[in-house]
């Protein structure tokens, strides 16, 4: 009799585990499972039942994490064993040996198959993005509302576009609205139109983005950075999916699949009440969280790779590319994804190796001047950090002031004035 159970993909496809039972009343039952998390118990409702009475109903669950697979004890009633030592967390990778009650457990992870490296735009090995990757198939499944949460850099419009590509609205327009970088008084006549003598040079109608991205899906990128006095505005919009043209008296209906994206904590935005509660529950249908690089070591050397790949198309280079980045697994990586981008092109150009391109930003050094009166000389080292920070950052950016304010946690004419008192060009190079 074959005692192999086969557990049926649910969640998070992952790399095969093979979970053997060699002591306790199950002994000889082998369960072979692809997706996380796995519970475990002696209730019927877990994905691997027990019949050891030592064992408790809840007693084990397996779940993704950035190092591996993380084993968590449920408060079970005669712990959780590993070598020994009674764990209530711990990391697993390859292979590992539990004692639950009177049960041992071998537990044993495949290698990862390339097929669960790339999913379109979305490319990792690492546990984070296997479980983004699943978290975007189920979504792409319903017409629920997203917002998509992370730190600047992470993709957060890649996982939007992701969502909708694989949804049934694929075929219909992706449109994408920078919440941050549409002046408050263009706001409504951008996202809803205007009928033709609305305001001045309003000479003809014009739709606005909800009515071209009618069918498919309008992308509300940074909706943090969206003035309290337009938050009523959206709402209106995002609770009928019908908006009325500036100068209009008709409702025209949408149909539209939102998805909002931010860098802000809004459930802090609400409490200090710069974001309006009503709108971010109707945003927040459903969350994804895009993983900060950092959290992703696997797949440094991969996304390398990937945009060397489409930067230059040698196989040289990247092989090269490839081994220096190694020894920068572990670096913060502040500016994420795109920050790693950044080093990779200016790597390729010529511009110095990953290990150069990177180690400038661990230092800063200044000449101090003190032949000069001492505000004086304070102001020259101030205007000398302002001026590399704003040069990188734009540099990064790709000259895009909506985007650097993002990033710095500025408003974009701090920006501009910043960049006037230091005499800088206007589109990021200095004078």
């Amino acid at each position: 009799m074959d005692d192999t159970v086969t557990v049926p993909k649910k969640e998070l496809a992952c790399p095969r585990i093979v979970i053997q039972v060699v002591g306790g009343p199950d002994v000889g039952k082998t369960f072979e499972l692809d997706a996380l998390p796995i519970h475990i118990g002696r209730h019927e409702d877990n994905d691997i039942t027990l019949r050891d009475a030592q064992v408790s109903s809840k007693h084990l669950m397996i779940v993704a994490d950035p190092n591996g697979y993380r084993l968590r004890d449920l408060g079970s009633r005669n712990g959780t064993y590993i070598d020994g030592f009674v764990v209530t967390e711990a990391i697993l990778c390859g292979r590992a040996r539990l004692r639950i009650g009177a049960t041992v457990l071998s537990v044993q992870f495949t290698d990862v198959d390339d097929s669960l490296v790339e999913q379109g735009k979305l490319i990792g090995r690492s546990p984070p993005m296997i479980e983004l990757r699943a978290q975007v198939e189920r979504l792409a499944a319903s017409d629920a509302t997203v917002l998509v949460t992370g730190e600047t850099g992470t993709g957060k419009e890649v996982i939007a576009e992701s969502i909708h590509g694989a949804s049934a609205r694929c075929e219909r327009p992706f449109v994408v609205v920078d919440c941050g970088a549409i002046p408050g008084e263009l706001f409504e006549a951008e996202l809803f139109g205007h009928e033709r003598g609305a305001f001045t040079g309003a000479v003809t109608s014009s739709p606005g983005l909800f009515e071209r991205a009618d069918g498919g899906t309008i992308f509300l990128d940074e909706i943090g950075e969206l003035p309290m006095a337009l938050q009523p505005k959206l709402l209106r919009a995002v609770q009928t999916r019908t908006i009325r043209r500036v100068g209009g008296t008709r409702m025209i209906p949408c149909d539209v699949r939102l998805i909002a994206a931010t860098h802000r904590d809004l459930r802090k935005q609400v409490a200090a009440g710069k974001f309006r509660a009503d709108l971010y529950y109707r945003l927040a249908v459903a969350c994804v969280s895009a993983p900060a690089l950092r959290e992703r070591g696997d797949d440094v050397a991969l996304l390398a790779r990937h945009f060397a790949r489409d930067a230059a198309g040698n196989g040289a280079l990247m092989s090269a590319l490839d081994a220096a980045l190694s020894s920068l697994r572990d670096h913060a990586w502040p500016g994420n994804v795109r920050e790693l981008r950044n080093v990779v092109e200016r790597a390729l150009c010529g511009c110095g190796a990953p290990e150069a391109v990177t180690g400038e930003r661990s230092g800063f050094t200044v000449e101090v001047r003190f032949d000069i009166p001492f505000k004086d000389a304070k102001q020259a080292v101030m205007d000398e950090f302002d001026r590399r920070f704003i040069t990188r950052l734009l540099e990064e950016t790709g000259g895009n002031i909506a985007e650097a304010a993002r990033a710095a946690g500025l408003d974009r004419v701090s920006i501009y004035k910043i960049m006037a008192r230091l005499g800088m060009a206007r589109r990021g190079s200095a004078a």
